[in-house]
């Protein structure tokens, strides 16, 4: 309880900090439009329409005007008015996000809304909010960044600008949470990425449309080929389908109806309507319909890393975990009779936790994504029957398997209840890894059937998964968890081979044939160079074992070793460090 309820007063106080911002906004620029403030973790932000565009030397100005409201101690007034007074106000204010807000309270049947004054701002807010100003901490609080928002959220409406900010109750946590800004800015998988030479973006190419370098490529096959074969242990069946289809397939599906604002354009070839598939589930549903099935052939899993393509919001794009064309995904599906849908739930379970052990993540979480009865938008199949038997069958399977998860509303696929893998990014923001579905809408509309043992016929129920997830998305999470220390078996360069000189660098080509042959991924810096600055240089880009080669180790034949973050170097036949390193990949240590 104490947690909750220091947790409620510090969004109290960002809350009220955000319409300090706001106002303080207005004195600079008193055109200016006003959208949403809302509270974030650890901070707020306020989307503006402003007269010109902001840059960074404006965040310090603006925080001074905040400190000069902070001092006035002004109070927060708040003040309950009928809906009609408050549309002619904000009307009367040419503020026309208030005003559509306050249209969209109308159509819900509101008839009382709050406002809230503070000094010369007045906002659309149903509070709570601080006694006054004056209750900020002076020392406490800072803008951090200005990004572009579309109102709404949709990309086809008014672009804006976004002040965020951060407030904390004292200036010991506020430090505490720039120190942490800081190191988490030194793990952005975007920096290292470049850094590490792992992938670039081109203007050319296009935004958010990853390219990635050899370094990179080793690391997305290295996963892909490692969760192939995990699943292939485990019982799962590869599949290959293609990247395009008919619309009608989509159709068919649910997705163009319930998804198709996130779906590229469709093409006209062959005198049909064609589509990137942004789902492999009806492409699966093909393989499994196209003869009869027996109750002995179930489950069936069905797997495949296949290219998905969905759009994109262009203001949502953010290196590899948000970005826009193909990416290939750890997809499956497990068909299989009612009985078996919560033993084969648990296995999935189990894959999602072998996985997170090996990558040596602990820092996730579960999320049980639930329908809305209340969305009237048809984001979810109609069916509240079969939502609620879903949705009460989910939770029985993850409170029997002791699962601690957090529940959230509005959040399920568009056809059955989601348990969601949760994780944070180096920016702050939490994002699903990976996903778990149990659906009862597409079996019964592409009448997939089986034969019982009674030699009726009978519906199958789906389990959609993502063992590693979208790869991409997954590579990025893996750069910022390791700040780009893979591990071995991971490393896209596992040996950096440094003679001394050029006079070893016969017994140096013996060394690496040798390690190749191993199926080691070896590297040999630019030999012009001094030793000294091929150590620095290669020590930079992370290499777990730099290998020395000198007079000594050549008579020896042996080589020495310097490992990564290590200063003691120690001396090894050759044939003994390749059992070492071999043994290190082969158990991901």
């Amino acid at each position: 309880m104490q947690n909750n309820k220091k947790q409620d007063n510090l969004d109290l106080l960002r809350h009220s900090t955000a319409h300090i911002l706001a106002t303080a906004v207005l004195k600079f620029f008193p055109e200016a439009k006003f959208a949403i403030g809302p509270t974030i973790d650890n901070g707020f932000y306020y989307d503006f329409e402003l007269p010109r565009t902001l840059i960074p030397e404006d965040l310090p100005l603006i925080e001074a005007e905040m400190k000069k409201i902070v001092k006035a101690n002004f109070p927060f007034k708040q003040k309950m008015i009928p809906i009609e007074e408050a549309l002619a106000k904000f009307k009367k204010l040419d503020q026309q996000y208030k005003v559509e807000l306050l249209k969209d309270l109308k159509k819900g049947k509101k008839k009382e809304v709050s406002l809230y004054k503070l000094d010369g701002f007045i906002d659309l807010c149903s509070g709570p909010h601080l006694e006054s100003s004056g209750k900020v901490d002076l020392q406490a609080f800072k803008l951090t960044h200005i990004s572009s928002a579309y109102w709404k959220g949709d990309e086809k409406r008014e672009s804006l600008q976004r002040i965020y900010g951060t407030v904390f109750e004292n200036k010991k946590n506020l430090k505490k949470h720039l120190f942490e800004l800081e190191e988490a800015k030194k793990r952005d998988h975007r920096k290292l990425g470049k850094e590490l030479d792992l992938f670039v973006f081109s203007d050319l190419v296009g935004p958010g449309l990853p390219l990635f370098t050899p370094k990179g490529t080793v690391i997305k096959r290295t996963l892909e080929r490692w969760i192939e074969d995990e699943e292939m242990k485990r019982g799962y069946l590869q599949t290959s389908t293609p990247d395009i289809s008919k619309v009608a397939l989509f159709k068919k599906s649910g997705h163009w109806d319930h998804y198709q604002d996130d779906m590229f354009p469709a093409m006209d070839i062959y005198d049909d309507q064609y589509v990137l598939r942004p789902m492999t589930c009806p492409h699966q549903f093909m393989i499994y319909n196209s003869r009869p099935r027996s109750y002995r052939e179930l489950p069936l899993r069905y797997s495949e890393i296949s290219r998905l393509y969905r759009k994109e919001k262009s203001g949502e794009l953010f290196g590899l975990i948000r970005h826009a064309g193909g990416w290939s995904f750890a997809d499956a599906h497990i068909i299989c009779t009612p009985e078996q849908v919560e033993a084969e739930f648990v296995q999935v379970v189990d894959l999602v936790q072998y996985v997170m052990k090996t990558l040596k993540i602990t820092n996730y979480w579960y999320r049980f994504s639930k329908w809305d009865p209340e969305n009237k938008k048809d984001k979810y199949v109609n069916n509240p029957k079969a939502w609620k038997e879903s949705q009460a069958s989910m939770k029985k399977i993850i409170d029997n398997m002791k699962l601690d998860y957090q529940e959230a509303e509005d959040e399920a696929a568009f056809y059955g209840p989601k348990l969601d893998v949760q994780l944070q990014n180096s920016n702050g923001k939490d994002e699903t890894a990976f996903t778990i579905q149990i659906d009862f809408s597409l079996p019964e509309k592409f009448d997939m059937t089986y034969i019982a043992e009674d030699g009726s016929e009978k519906r199958p129920m789906i389990i959609h998964r993502g063992s590693i997830g979208c790869v991409e998305r997954t590579m990025a999470f893996l750069i910022e968890h390791y700040a780009g220390k893979f591990p071995t078996w991971l490393s896209p360069v596992q040996v950096a081979l440094l003679p001394v000189s050029e006079k070893f660098d016969a017994y140096a080509k013996k060394v690496e044939k040798s390690l190749r042959k191993e199926g080691i991924r070896i590297e040999t810096p630019n030999p012009e160079n001094s030793l000294g600055k091929r150590i620095a240089e290669t020590t930079k880009t992370k290499v777990p074992y730099i290998l020395i080669i000198g007079e000594k180790e050549e008579k020896d034949e042996t080589v020495t070793i310097r490992k990564r973050d290590q200063k003691e170097q120690e001396k090894m036949k050759i044939a003994d460090f390749i059992k070492m390193i071999k043994k290190e990949i082969t158990e991901k240590i």
